[in-house]
């Protein structure tokens, strides 16, 4: 599914009317009609909607929808938040009739709003929020807040729910910053794409269940947006179920090649192989230093094991390691390194010639990541034929682009995207609201998730969920998306059996065929 900030959806709009000749006026009622369903259903038995409207565009939607909700029979007051001879063009249009209208109480508060006193005039059914749309700047001030705060105040006094008009008023459509007075709604009804700002916290968090309504715009507007949403269609699409056949074996379905562990840490090495082959890539080769083989064999059983040439720490990069471990990618179709390696300098050289030199796709974790963010050529060396994945935490982004976490956590989009430029490969910032970009200005949004996640360990499940799908030759970019959203919707699936306490990356793990098989099942899941 497609994604567009304020400004592409403004653009689509304008084409939609200009090229495609739709009227504006069409996608306007298009619009009111589905929020006023919404609201219906937000209603239940409930038979009275107060609803809030500012002058523009987003009040217009409000207009037609006040209109379509007393046709059928409900008690609608509207309160205009500015004055009359500000509405133009489209909202002018389905605003007129208001005053006149059987059903509808029309209530002009004038330029300041201050009158609107909205808690004095409850009990309510439900509360709508048409104030500002997608273009409005946030923080809200003045007499907007003020109205914001009306609204909260008045929904929680009287228990009732709020649906908002194409996006909160108070979040900021792009970035999904929300700051100050800030709507909180029971569902949200967007028109036509989801903004960015709905789907990333903390904006997110002022959504409640989010509608996508599809108001009329050919798809072919918005096919050349460069944001994704990661959807269950999506992946069924993308990677169709496994067919089982007599003629098929472990060979079909891809190698990969795991290059993790150290004295200390085999079982993070296990995590990643094991996980690869819960989410069903055909064979696995598990590398770690030769002095952990025991060990790794009683962790995962099931993977083939090789060990590696090691150093005095009994990590990799001992004597001959790097040609050994590129003779054992010649046998993989993908790659995966980097968990539980250590950072000795060692490792860190093992890692930068390794990736530099290795002619297979690849994704890079933990102390990977750790390696190359000393030397960011390690992924330049590579060719731009060959697949590239990132999978950092915000700890790991700040090291990669020499800045603060906090710094990351506060422009998530703005962080992956200079990685996947600063680095030529896919990054993949992992976090709530998981997010994927491309150097060339694609970027993947993952809604799924469950604090289920929030484990040890959990980082190299996901880094073997990535290596199998580009194992099962998908590009690097829908194989980071893909994994990002299986691993999800395992942790999801974790959740719900078990709760979000005391899960561990094994649960996630022994998830995944779970998650898979769900995928494949009825288009049950509630993607928005």
């Amino acid at each position: 599914m497609k994604v567009s900030t304020a400004a592409e959806m403004r653009a689509v709009d304008q084409r939609a009317i200009e090229e495609m000749g739709i009227p504006g006026a069409a996608l306007m009622e298009a619009a009111g009609i589905s929020l006023a369903r919404v609201c219906r259903e937000e209603m239940g038995d409930g038979r009275r909607v107060d609803i809030v409207c500012g002058t523009g565009n987003n009040g217009g939607d409000g207009f037609v929808a006040a209109r379509h909700l007393a046709n059928a029979g409900l008690a609608v007051t509207l309160f205009l938040v500015g004055a009359l001879a500000d509405i133009k063009g489209d909202a002018a249009l389905h605003g007129s009739p208001l005053p006149r209208l059987r059903g509808v109480e029309f209530v002009p508060l004038g330029a300041s709003g201050d009158a609107l006193d909205l808690d004095a005039r409850g009990p309510f059914d439900l509360l709508v929020d048409c104030l500002l749309g997608t273009g409005a700047r946030t923080p809200l001030d003045g007499r907007f807040a003020r109205v914001v705060e009306q609204i909260n105040a008045a929904a929680e006094r009287w228990h009732c729910p709020v649906v908002a008009c194409d996006i909160p008023s108070g979040v900021n459509a792009d970035s999904g910053a929300a700051e100050g007075a800030v709507v909180r709604a029971t569902s949200t009804v967007t028109f036509a794409l989801p903004k960015p700002g709905l789907l990333l916290y903390p904006g997110g968090d002022f959504v409640g269940q989010l509608t996508v309504a599809d108001i009329g715009i050919p798809h072919e507007l918005t096919d050349d947006l460069p944001t994704l949403l990661t959807t269950q269609d999506e992946f069924r699409r993308m990677l169709p179920a496994r067919e089982e056949t007599r003629d098929s074996n472990k060979g079909t379905f891809g190698t990969l090649l795991v290059i993790a562990g150290s004295a200390g840490m085999a079982g993070a090495s296990a995590l990643t192989a094991l996980s690869s082959l819960r989410t069903g890539v055909g064979l696995v080769m598990l590398a770690v230093p030769e002095s952990l083989l025991d060990t790794a064999a009683a962790l995962a059983p099931e993977a083939i094991l090789k060990g590696l040439p090691e150093t005095s720490e009994r990590t990799h990069g001992g004597p001959g390691a790097v040609e050994a471990a590129l003779a054992l990618a010649e046998k993989a179709t993908a790659v995966a390194i980097g968990p539980g390696m250590s950072g000795n300098s060692e490792v860190v050289r093992f890692v930068q010639e390794f990736v530099g030199r290795v002619s297979k796709p690849i994704v890079i974790d933990a102390d990977g990541l750790n390696a190359i963010a000393s030397d960011s050529g390690a992924t330049r060396k590579r060719s731009v034929d060959l697949p590239t994945v990132l999978t950092p935490h915000p700890g790991e982004m700040g090291r990669l682009l020499g800045i603060k976490t906090d710094q990351v956590q506060a422009d998530r989009v703005g962080a992956v995207r200079a990685a996947a430029e600063k680095y030529g490969a896919i990054a993949l910032l992992k976090g709530s609201r998981t997010l994927i970009a491309a150097a060339d200005g694609r970027l993947a949004i993952n809604r799924r998730g469950s604090a289920a996640l929030a484990t040890a360990g959990s980082g190299d499940v996901l880094t073997g969920v990535v290596g199998a799908l580009l194992a099962q030759k998908l590009s690097a970019f829908d194989a980071a998306r893909m994994g990002a959203y299986l691993h999800a919707l395992s942790g999801e699936g974790v959740a719900r059996t078990q709760g979000t306490t005391g899960v561990l990356a094994g649960d996630v793990r022994d998830g995944l065929p779970i998650a898979r098989q769900r995928i494949y099942g009825p288009m049950d899941l509630d993607e928005i």
